[in-house]
């Protein structure tokens, strides 16, 4: 296994709605494990989505404050109470902005083994999966700024 090319903005992948997995076989642990080693190449990497590598499939990885994993068919529950801190993205480098998430969630899907997982989370890890799953359906965190901000952030890491 070997780091990947993280794809950036503007990249129509990253666009894409990520296919569900349905093979619990050597090729979906092969992708989690390449995953995980991309994330954890660089300083302050948190989350990685499949579809930043350029696999439309609704894979994540995360690894946080000791708690590290992976989720296949993620599906979450959002908590009613909203925080606003900064955040990032591996696919827009270096454009940190703050944006309103959900302090808790629990996430629920599959190990690369196809046996059920759960997750909970609160504060930053809970906003690292929401970001995750986000690029599952093709939504970029700057998609859920407000369309002022949503422009100067664009401007920043525009090509």
């Amino acid at each position: 296994m070997r780091v990947q090319a993280i794809r950036l903005f503007g990249d129509p992948v990253l666009r894409s709605v990520a296919e569900p997995v349905k093979d619990f076989d050597r090729e979906l642990r092969g992708l989690v494990k390449s995953l995980t080693i991309t994330m954890r190449s660089g300083a302050g990497r948190a989350g990685l989505a499949a579809p930043q590598i350029g696999v439309p499939s609704r894979v994540i990885v995360y690894d946080y404050d000791g708690k590290a994993g992976h989720l296949i068919n993620p599906r979450l529950e959002l908590s009613e109470r909203k925080v606003t801190a900064d955040e990032a993205c591996l696919s827009a480098p270096s454009a940190w902005w703050p944006l309103e998430r959900s302090y808790m969630v629990v996430a629920r899907g599959r190990d690369m083994f196809g046996k059920a997982v759960s997750v909970r989370a609160l504060g930053v890890l809970a906003r690292v999966l929401q970001h995750e799953c986000d690029h599952l359906d093709g939504v970029l965190f700057s998609d859920h700024l407000p369309a002022d901000e949503r422009e100067r952030f664009l401007a920043t890491v525009a090509p």
